[in-house]
């Protein structure tokens, strides 16, 4: 039996079908060209706005969970696509990363590009510089040589690259204009990576400190705190610090009256254990720097005094509480939990005014952020509180759901509504709430990002970059000389062509001056 020893056809394949390695080769090509790289820097900026706009988890946990309370419906579709907690998302975090593989793709093949644009001789000038769109001719009675050598003279001064030839002179400049747009891609490449070291190896944490009180510079200290992804404790340096005195000045006419116009908090700190005390002043965009880390004054508010007796007259909660600001005359939240008390816990929720008022359409409100008639208004309620549940509970959240809401005798709501000295019976033996006075809080921010410098680096390059591109325009300038003969022994005639490869600039104007300078170099 005769056996066929010839091998398969290979399948006939289709126009336009790529195979494994072509499929590969044109994403790459697809995923760094300039255009992708442009496409991914506008999905960054954009996938950016959803972490601005709405609470992040690791920024303000208390906003966030506040928010998702409010919006039952869409908290499970943002908590899947990851809304809360942006910047450490998956898909945050892939287009971070397809975009600096499509930079270094774009970038690499450019530079090689340049390189050898920039070691390369300027192009020989034409045979026909007339054809030109700007071009000159004049004549000197000097040699063709001497003509040339000044003409080319002249191009070296006004730093052009040249390359003469026998008859002609070619030049170039503006090479700087391709290393801006270099640098401007590369500074790009460079942000990036500052940012992503500062995410990385980073961390930024917020506390609220009362008037008086002071911070370690501990995890366990901190209200909330957000860590690089290779952050160590380690790290961390050792700065403690106290708000001795909080001071804020507040607008009291024209259309602006009632904000806080100036706000200080002062401190004293010591940089570690064993170092001395100094003093601070920290003001709104003047941070105080100890090392690495940036202590930072974002915000402040009232902390009411409150006491909370229970039945048996014994204090079952006392001292100042922070209430939480929500508008801009200081209006501020908070709860207070008092589960020791006996014979029940007493929980009271509800808003400090630093100006109380009131209307019949509005209710109470606030009508000036200073304390110029602080008031509190609160709703009561007893039983358990959840607080040994053995899960974690927010400071700032009152667990309704095994309370019941204290009620008048007549059964209507009841509202312990106090001002500064005042205090309330509870119905039914339950105790007493007084309103003792308030004291002030400031929120302070620290953080520490090791990649900032490197960030500002690449802001500078690319401002760098950014002006060789728009104001460094890439010229060639060509000349030719030839000898003419006439009757009272001849002329030597020299053509100037030149083009701006920007397209932009008076290239015509170029040529006059360079003439005008050859002119004066061949007159005796």
């Amino acid at each position: 039996m005769a056996i066929d020893t010839e091998a398969p056809e290979a399948p006939e394949r289709r126009p336009g079908e790529l195979n494994l390695r072509e499929l590969l080769r044109w994403s790459w090509r697809q995923l760094t060209s300039m255009r992708t790289a442009l496409i991914l820097l506008l999905l960054l900026a954009l996938a950016a706005i959803p972490g601005s706009v709405i609470p992040q988890e690791g920024v303000d946990s208390l906003k966030a969970s506040r928010w998702q309370d409010d919006h039952p419906k869409l908290t499970p579709i943002y908590e899947r696509l990851g809304l809360f907690d942006v910047f450490d998302s998956v898909w945050f975090s892939a287009i971070y990363i397809l975009l600096m593989v499509s930079l270094v793709g774009c970038i690499l093949p450019r530079s090689l590009v340049y390189w050898r644009a920039l070691r390369a001789a300027p192009p020989a000038a034409p045979r026909n510089l007339s054809r030109l769109p700007d071009h000159t001719t004049y004549t000197t009675e000097a040699p063709a040589d001497e003509a040339l050598a000044a003409v080319t003279a002249v191009l070296k001064q006004r730093r052009y690259r040249t390359l003469t030839g026998e008859d002609s002179v070619g030049a170039e400049r503006g090479y700087l204009r391709e290393a801006g747009n270099l640098l401007f891609h590369v500074s790009v490449l460079v942000v990036l990576v500052g940012f992503a070291i500062g995410s990385l190896f980073g961390y930024k944490g917020g506390v609220a400190i009362i008037e008086g009180g002071g911070f370690t510079n501990t995890l366990n200290q901190y209200d909330d705190f957000e860590p690089g992804s290779l952050f160590a404790a380690d790290d961390m340096e050792p700065f403690s610090f106290k708000v001795e005195k909080f001071d804020a000045e507040w607008i009291k006419e024209g259309s602006s009256a009632g904000m806080a116009r100036k706000f200080v908090a002062d401190l004293s700190y010591r940089e570690d254990p064993a170092a001395e005390t100094d003093d601070y002043a920290l003001k709104v965009n003047h941070p105080l720097t100890i090392g690495g880390t940036d202590v930072f004054l974002v915000g402040h508010g009232y902390a009411p005094v409150i006491t909370v007796r229970d039945g048996n007259g014994e204090v079952a909660y006392s001292g100042p509480t922070i209430f939480l600001p929500e508008d801009q005359s200081f209006r501020s939240f908070g709860v207070i939990k008092a589960a020791d008390a006996q014979p029940t816990p007493i929980g009271l929720e509800g808003w400090f005014y630093p100006t109380y008022a009131f209307t019949e359409e509005t209710g109470p409100f606030s009508a000036f952020g200073d304390d110029l008639n602080p008031a509190i208004s609160m709703l009561v309620y007893t039983g358990d509180l959840g607080m040994d549940d053995g899960d974690g509970q927010s400071v700032y959240e009152l667990d309704k759901s095994k309370a019941e809401l204290v009620k008048k005798p007549d059964g209507s709501m009841l509202r312990v509504d106090l001002a500064v000295g005042d205090t309330v019976e509870l119905p039914n033996g339950a105790g007493t709430v007084s309103f003792d006075g308030y004291e002030r809080w400031t929120k302070i921010q620290i953080s520490r990002t090791p990649g900032k410098w490197v960030a500002l680096a690449g802001v500078s390059l690319a401002l760098l970059g950014l002006l060789g591109s728009l104001f460094i325009r890439p010229r060639r300038v060509w000349a030719r000389v030839r000898r003419e003969d006439g009757v009272d022994g001849g002329v030597t005639v020299v053509e100037v062509a030149g083009l701006d490869r920007s397209g932009g600039g008076d290239v015509a104007e170029e040529l006059r001056e360079i003439v005008a300078a050859a002119s004066r170099k061949e007159s005796p």
